[in-house]
């Protein structure tokens, strides 16, 4: 009885032994399986992006990303599956997905393309920057937070372009405002307008005409000496400006320019409106 009963113990300890190796195999056949699904998914994913059809890889990048999640392979499927919403102009979509993966992995080595195509997102969403501001300010804080952290990828120096295109349609705005009040004859609600092109955008094309129209709203109200302030600092930094000449127009009513002027009538002119400052 007692050589059944240790037969029985060993023959326990052996199935238990087949049965903790056949798991194994399973596990490993698992991994291998769900491996092979991902990448079958994201490969699916790219071939319909190649074609065009944005939702279906979308949804295959994602089905990438939740068959194994700690791969690589699935923060690699949430840009793809960006990029594809971003580049046929489904910009929220991209957002969310852009959102998603700087949450999820705060550390990847892509991270500075993320940020940049969610600034972009906001960028290629700006339909008419009179009407509505948001996704130009958005858009703004966006390119400057790629600059900020990466300051050294080609990243940052697109974004340094973008950013100056940028203050250029926030200055036309705030133009477009200030010569609406101009027209109205409201010199106050001008002035601060212009001055803020002077203030925020003062290298954007808008900042001579800015200038000057503060020489013209001034010497309207009766503050010539605030007109020659900025018609100085106008000449000062712009001294070939039409926009200078202007200025010198407006403080001199007597001044008629003749565009038949001989270089050297002209040299002797410029001379006159320097020492009139």
């Amino acid at each position: 009885m007692g050589n059944i009963k240790k037969f029985i113990f060993l023959l326990i300890l052996f199935l238990s032994s087949c049965s903790g190796k056949q798991e194994q195999v399973k596990s490993i056949i698992k991994e291998d399986d769900l491996d092979l699904q991902m990448m079958n998914a994201y490969k699916e994913g790219m071939s319909a992006l190649e074609k065009g059809d944005v939702y279906y890889a979308a949804k295959k990048f994602n089905e990438a990303e939740l068959l194994y999640p700690q791969s690589d392979w699935a923060a690699k499927s949430i840009l793809m599956a960006s990029y594809g919403y971003y580049a046929q102009g489904y910009y929220k979509s991209a957002n969310d997905e852009l959102q998603r993966f700087i949450k999820k992995y705060p550390k990847n080595p892509n991270l500075d393309y993320a940020y940049y195509l969610l600034a972009m997102c906001h960028y290629e969403s700006i339909v008419d920057e009179k009407k509505d501001l948001k996704p130009l300010l958005e858009a703004k804080d966006g390119f400057n937070l790629v600059i900020e952290k990466f300051p050294l990828t080609d990243f940052a120096l697109d974004a340094k372009y973008k950013l100056n295109l940028i203050n250029d349609l926030l200055a036309a705005k705030e133009m477009y405002v200030a010569r609406h009040y101009i027209k109205k004859e409201k010199w106050i609600p001008a002035i601060n307008r212009l001055k803020v092109i002077v203030d925020d955008y003062d290298t954007t094309i808008y900042i001579e005409e800015a200038l000057h129209r503060l020489v013209e709203v001034h010497y309207k109200i009766g503050l010539v000496s605030e007109a020659k302030k900025y018609a100085k600092t106008l000449g000062y930094n712009y001294l070939s400006s039409e926009w200078y000449k202007e200025s010198y127009r407006v403080l001199n009513k007597t001044y008629v320019l003749n565009k038949k002027t001989s270089k050297k009538e002209k040299k002797k002119l410029m001379d006159r409106i320097k020492s009139f400052f």
